[in-house]
């Protein structure tokens, strides 16, 4: 029986110079540039998971009527590779990244990628072009990884597709904010939400963030970064940014975060958070949160600081909430405030290696 979890290895006969990384590192533009190669591996009802490869990064040739290009059968993670002082090469929490592409794969009906095909594709990827992830001397550089499953059968029939691709790209990433860590504006989806009970909301797919581009361009019409959206039945518990979960700071010292109700995203980085923010002695309690309370909480200083979290920008302060009829501002106008920074700054002290990992996160690669 063929061992799935194994990905043979076709190397890039064109593979780009250290010179050329080198440019690229100078000056990364998130999700711009690719590494040399990618991985691959492809499953059918008949064969199950097979051919696993790591081959040369290029175009993917499909038939135009594959599931995926009609019925939207797509999922996907967001990770990242970090290079530690010895050179060493990790990730963090990947088992968190494997469990939600299972349970995103459930509901989207595609088949379920085992765990250790997951990270295998990923660790031989990262192998072949450890190259490519950036020295972090300090900062935030990394390699950013993004697993994804696509249905491949061809046909226009409404059903599970009986095939499928899990793929694994990678891209060096500098600090996401290149001119550095300042509050954001959040603009309020008052006509969209992003998801609805029983819909996709804690799945990873790629339907869910299409859905949130026109509030999003709405946002960044009225001079905003991101968007919040509402829940889809009273319209007025918070839930979560277009891609990022929140959390709000209250002057008692407590934390309170949106629970998890099956319409929001459960966000490795915020988990990771919540963890943290217990460690340093804060009570963090996950509950509905609504809008008339963030707005209250803010008027009268109960609430002295907001974030949200994601993989992409860690923990981002929010500096200003945004809507039809007025705004209001909170926390520090230069940094957010210092519960954030200090989350941050320890969460990256663990994923880059400069502190003690006493959870038991980090997964070497390299």
């Amino acid at each position: 029986m063929q061992d799935t979890s194994k990905f043979s290895i076709n190397p890039n006969e064109n593979r780009a110079t250290s010179e050329r990384i080198a440019q690229v590192h100078a000056k990364p533009a998130f999700g711009a540039v690719f590494t040399d190669h990618m991985a691959r591996i492809d499953w059918d009802a008949e064969q199950g998971w097979h051919d696993g490869e790591i081959t040369a990064y290029g175009p993917i040739q499909m038939d135009p009527a594959c599931s995926v290009f009609h019925y939207g059968q797509e999922i996907f993670e967001g990770m990242k590779a970090y290079r530690h002082e010895d050179g060493s090469i990790w990730t963090f929490r990947p088992e968190q990244n494997a469990d939600r592409f299972r349970r995103s794969a459930a509901r989207l009906a595609l088949p379920e990628v085992p765990n250790d095909v997951f990270l295998s594709g990923i660790t031989e990827l990262v192998t072949l072009d450890q190259e490519w992830v950036p020295v972090a001397d300090g900062g935030e550089a990394s390699l950013y990884l993004r697993p994804f499953m696509i249905a491949t059968e061809v046909g226009l029939g409404v059903r599970p597709s009986k095939s499928a691709a899990y793929m694994v790209i990678a891209s060096p990433a500098g600090p996401y904010f290149a001119s550095g860590l300042k509050p954001v504006s959040i603009w309020l989806s008052e006509d969209y939400t992003r998801a609805a009970p029983g819909g996709t909301g804690a799945a990873k797919c790629g339907g869910n963030y299409a859905a949130s581009l026109n509030p999003m361009a709405e946002g960044q019409r009225n001079g905003c970064d991101q968007v919040v959206f509402l829940d889809a039945i009273e319209n007025k518990w918070v839930e979560e940014l277009g891609g990022m979960n929140l959390f709000f700071v209250y002057r008692d010292g407590s934390i309170v975060t949106p629970e998890l109700s099956g319409t929001i995203l459960e966000g490795v980085t915020r988990d990771s958070v919540i963890s943290l923010a217990r460690d340093a002695g804060y009570e963090v309690i996950e509950r509905k949160f609504s809008l008339e309370e963030w707005r209250e909480g803010v008027s009268h200083g109960d609430i002295t600081e907001v974030f949200a979290c994601g993989t992409a920008a860690v923990i981002t302060p929010v500096g200003k909430l945004v809507w039809r009829e007025g705004q209001m501002t909170m926390g520090n106008k230069e940094t957010g405030g210092d519960v954030a920074l200090a989350l941050r700054q320890a969460l990256l002290d663990i994923q880059y290696g400069r502190k003690e990992d006493t959870h038991g996160w980090l997964h070497q690669l390299v």
